[in-house]
């Protein structure tokens, strides 16, 4: 009889890694026991063999190596430190706890480490390196990030990177549903920067969410991008932060005169409005308290010449009249 598979049993079949928390027995007894197991098989093996019996002689040789074996289930695991636990390849548990711990001595221990670490896309990572001896050789490293080369909304070439901030949550997800956990937290979040920088345009003037001038609504966006890309990961993205962000060379002097214009435009603007406003100001003040009585023709000279000099960049040359026309 011939049975079909459901296709959402492929989909289901990571949550078979979740996490499974172990609370093992200290290893202080354990340490003494097997120590002990050791001493009394070798006392045993002497006695049996001035003794001529076989049976103990026996005995005391079974009991050596398995003090011996109990040994390696002996483990210290620091603050901030997990084990990942197995047996034959089969997921047994996890231990976040801290201490001197004993377990199964045929089980595989894993080291996972919890503490909060942070790196910048665009770096990359060289591995530790050890001879034949198991001296390392060369110490691990971190290549200093290289901003990453994208277009923006509105096609402008500019570089960026951010500061990713992350810690393992998970460590079944973390060391089974991924090949390696800490790679692929640098390659989404990479990936999670460039579809990112692409839906914003870098700099806006209507208001608008923008990479530079919105940097906080940006940041956040960002987090959440990449924490939905490590979900099955076991990973949980504290912060991500812009840290470096700017215009390709090849464009960069071209957007700084725009971005003159656009200032010098701007200020020109703000110029216009406030000589506007202290003519009219002005002109009412003439009036309310009767000073003086100007017709069409000495009030249109009268705003013409205001406005020339408030709004001029350079500080106007009074012209004194000695005598009428």
């Amino acid at each position: 009889m011939s049975t079909s598979m459901n296709p959402n049993q492929t989909m289901d079949a990571p949550q078979l890694h979740c996490e499974k928390l172990l609370r093992p027995s200290t290893g202080w007894f354990a340490l003494f026991f097997c120590l002990g197991l050791i001493l009394f098989g070798g006392f045993t093996v002497i006695a049996a063999i001035a003794a001529k019996n076989g049976f103990f002689a026996i005995l005391g040789v079974l009991m050596i190596p398995s003090g011996v074996i109990g040994l390696f289930g002996l483990m210290a695991i620091a603050p901030n430190n997990s084990r990942v636990l197995l047996l034959f390849g089969d997921y047994r548990g996890t231990v976040k706890e801290s201490g001197f711990f004993w377990v199964n001595p045929f089980f595989s221990k894993r080291k996972v480490s919890l503490r909060i670490r942070n790196f910048e896309t665009g770096s990359s990572s060289t591995p530790e390196k050890k001879d034949a001896a198991g001296t390392v050789v060369q110490m691990k490293s971190r290549s200093a990030g290289r901003p990453s080369k994208v277009n923006d909304r509105d096609g402008n070439p500019i570089e960026i990177s951010t500061v990713v901030v992350w810690k393992v949550t998970d460590t079944a997800e973390a060391l089974f549903e991924v090949d390696d956990y800490e790679n692929f937290v640098e390659v989404q979040s990479e990936a999670a920067l460039r579809s990112l920088a692409t839906r914003y345009p870098y700099d806006s003037e209507d208001h608008e969410q923008s990479l530079r001038g919105s940097t906080d609504e940006i940041c956040s966006k960002l987090r959440e991008d990449i924490q939905e890309r490590l979900e099955k990961a076991g990973v949980n993205v504290i912060e991500a932060r812009i840290s470096h962000l700017a215009y390709a060379p090849e464009i960069a002097s071209a957007m700084l005169q725009r971005q003159q214009a656009g200032a010098v435009v701007a200020a020109r603007t703000k110029i216009v409005d406030g000589a506007v406003g202290m003519v009219e100001m002005a002109l009412e003040h003439l009036k309310r308290d009767n000073i003086v009585e100007l017709d069409a023709n000495q009030r249109s000279s009268l705003v013409s010449n205001l406005l020339v000099v408030l709004c001029s960049d350079r500080h106007a040359q009074p012209v004194v009249q000695t005598g009428a026309n």
